[in-house]
C-alpha cells in the first residue's frame, strides 16, 4: 500500500511539473474555398492584414473584414483546403524575409527563393504592407537616375526617388524600356527590382536572360508572380517588391524597382473582389483600386539624410488597348505617379524605337534631375522636336516651302532619327551628350537622313578610340566647360 501512496505521489508530484495551463486559441472555420480565397467565420477578433493559419499549416492573409465571414487569401496551395476546415489567429501581420543575399536572386511573391539555388541564410522580416514616409522624412528629387536611353534623359528625365509611369500598347517595348535602365545602373550604385505580375513563365525567363547576359544580375532581384500563379499571390508581388526595396532603402541605398505591369495587378485585384462580392464599380473594379496602387507607390521617395539619404524610384507599366489612356487604371495611375513615358504605335511601326511620344510624355520633376551637361545640349530639344512634327503635319500639304522653314523641317528630321536607339544598348551621358550635340548644332544637317545613324557610330567609335580622356572628364563632372565644348567640335569634325 505504502508503495502505491508513493507512486501517486510521484505522478502528481511529476504532472504539477509540466503545468496544465491551458493554451487558449482563436479559431474559426472555413466556409469556402474559391480560386485562392477563403471565406472563414468565427474569427471575430482578427484584423485587417493578418496572418492566419490553416489546420493543414498553410496560410492565409486576411484582405476583407465583414461583420460575420472575413476573406482570406491563401498563400500557398488552396487545393488543399476545404469547407469545414479550421483556421487560427496567429496574432501578426504579414510580413516577407529581406536580405543582402537576395541580389542576383528569383524570388516568389513571399520573398522564397524560386531559381533553384540555396536558401538565404540570414534575413530579416518585413512588412508587405507600411505607411508611406511622411513629408518631414522626404527631400525633393534632383538626384539624376540615368536610363542611358537618349530620348529619356534628354527630355523626359528621371530622378532618383521619383515615380515615372511607361504607359502604351501591348509589344512596343514597355518592357525593354524598363530592362535597358536596369542595364544601365551597372556601376551606378542602385539596387534595381524587376517585380513581373501575370507575366508568361516564357517572358519572365527572357527578361532574366537579358538581364544576365549584358551583366546586370549582380546588382538586380526578380520578384516573380506569373500567370500561371494564383491571383492571390499575382496580388501580393509588388507589396513585396515594394518591401525588399525599403529594406535596402533605409541602409541609405538607392533602389529602382520596374512593376511590369499594374494592369495586370490591377485585374487580380479585381477577380479577388468579385470572389469577396464586393460591389463592382466603373470597369468592373471595386471602389478601392485606386487606393491600391496610390498606397503602393507612395512608398517610393528619397529619404532626407538625417533619416538615411535612400531612394525607391518607382518605374510603373501600364498597358494601354490602342493607345486610349483615357480608361480608368491609366487614369488612376497617371494621377498617382509625377510623370510618364508614352509609347506610340504608329511611331513604333514607323520604324522609331524607342516609340516614345514627346507631345504626351512628362516629367514632373523636369530639369531637376537632369544633369548640367545633358540641360546645355538639350535645352531647346523638345520644343524643336514637338514644333518639328506639327510642322511636318501641315508641310505635306504645301507645294513650296520658304528656305527657313525647309531647313528647320530638315534638321527636325535629323533630331529625330539621332534619338532612335538599338534595344539592350543603353548610353553613358558623355555619349549621349556628344550626339545630341553634334544634331542640334546641324553638324549632320548636310547628311542623308538614312545615313544618320551611320553617322551616330562613326562619331561614337572615334570618341571611343581618340577622345576617352574627353568621355571620362564628362562622366566624372556631369558639366560641359567651355573648354569641353571646344574639344568636342574638333572631336566631331575629325569623326565626321
Amino acid at each position: 500500500m505504502k508503495k502505491l501512496d508513493h507512486l501517486i505521489e510521484k505522478a502528481k508530484s511529476t504532472i504539477q511539473e509540466i503545468g496544465t495551463a491551458p493554451i487558449i486559441k482563436d479559431y474559426g472555420q472555413v466556409l469556402e474555398v474559391k480560386d485562392g480565397v477563403a471565406i472563414i467565420s468565427g474569427l471575430s477578433n482578427v484584423g485587417y492584414g493578418e496572418v492566419v493559419e490553416f489546420q493543414n499549416q498553410v496560410k492565409g492573409y486576411v484582405i476583407d473584414i465583414d461583420e460575420e465571414r472575413n476573406g482570406t487569401i491563401i498563400l500557398g496551395d488552396y487545393l488543399g483546403i476545404k469547407g469545414g476546415d479550421l483556421v487560427f489567429r496567429l496574432g501578426y501581420t504579414l510580413s516577407v524575409p529581406v536580405s543582402k543575399e537576395m541580389i542576383g536572386r528569383v524570388v516568389n511573391s513571399l520573398g522564397h527563393p524560386v531559381d533553384g539555388l540555396e536558401n538565404f541564410t540570414q534575413t530579416t522580416n518585413y512588412p508587405v504592407e507600411k505607411i508611406a514616409p511622411g513629408v518631414i522624412k522626404r527631400k525633393s528629387v534632383d538626384v539624376p537616375l540615368q536610363t542611358g536611353i537618349k530620348v529619356i534623359d534628354a527630355l523626359v528625365p528621371i530622378g532618383r526617388g521619383q515615380r515615372e509611369l511607361i504607359i502604351g500598347d501591348r509589344g512596343i517595348g514597355k518592357t525593354t524600356l524598363a530592362v535597358d535602365t536596369i542595364i544601365n545602373q551597372k556601376g551606378q550604385n542602385v539596387i534595381c527590382i524587376y517585380c513581373a505580375i501575370g507575366q508568361r513563365n516564357s517572358k519572365i525567363a527572357s527578361v532574366i536572360e537579358t538581364i544576365r547576359e549584358n551583366g546586370a544580375m549582380n546588382h538586380t532581384i526578380v520578384v516573380s508572380a506569373s500567370a500561371s500563379e494564383p491571383v492571390s499571390l499575382q496580388y501580393l508581388a509588388p507589396y513585396t517588391a515594394t518591401a525588399i526595396g525599403e529594406y535596402f532603402m533605409d541602409q541609405g541605398k538607392d533602389v529602382l524597382i520596374v512593376y511590369d505591369d499594374l494592369t495586370k495587378h490591377a485585374w487580380a485585384y479585381r477577380q479577388l473582389s468579385l470572389i469577396l462580392r464586393r460591389p463592382a464599380g466603373r470597369e468592373a473594379y471595386p471602389g478601392d483600386v485606386f487606393y491600391l496602387h496610390s498606397r503602393l507607390l507612395e512608398r517610393a521617395c528619397r529619404l532626407d539624410e538625417k533619416y538615411g539619404g535612400g531612394s525607391i524610384t518607382a518605374l510603373p507599366i501600364v498597358e494601354t488597348l490602342e493607345g486610349d489612356i483615357s480608361t480608368y487604371i491609366p487614369t488612376n495611375v497617371i494621377s498617382i505617379t509625377d510623370g510618364q513615358i508614352f509609347l506610340e504605335t504608329d511611331l513604333f511601326n514607323s520604324g522609331i524605337r524607342p516609340a516614345v511620344n514627346i507631345g504626351l510624355s512628362v516629367s514632373r520633376v523636369g530639369g531637376a534631375a537632369q544633369t548640367k551637361a545633358m540641360k546645355k545640349v538639350a535645352g531647346k530639344l523638345k520644343l524643336d522636336l514637338a514644333q518639328y512634327r506639327e510642322m511636318a503635319a501641315f508641310s505635306q500639304f504645301e507645294s513650296e516651302l520658304d528656305e527657313q522653314t525647309r531647313q528647320f523641317l530638315n534638321r527636325g528630321a535629323r533630331l529625330t532619327q539621332i534619338l532612335v536607339q538599338d534595344k539592350n544598348q543603353p548610353l553613358s551621358l558623355a555619349h549621349q551628350v556628344a550626339i545630341i550635340y553634334a544634331a542640334a548644332n546641324g553638324y549632320l544637317d548636310k547628311i542623308e537622313v538614312t545615313k544618320v545613324k551611320e553617322s551616330e557610330e562613326r562619331i561614337l567609335s572615334y570618341l571611343n578610340q581618340k577622345g576617352r580622356r574627353w568621355l571620362e572628364r564628362v562622366n566624372k563632372k556631369n558639366v560641359i566647360e567651355e573648354e569641353d565644348e571646344v574639344e568636342l567640335k574638333k572631336l566631331i569634325n575629325e569623326a565626321l
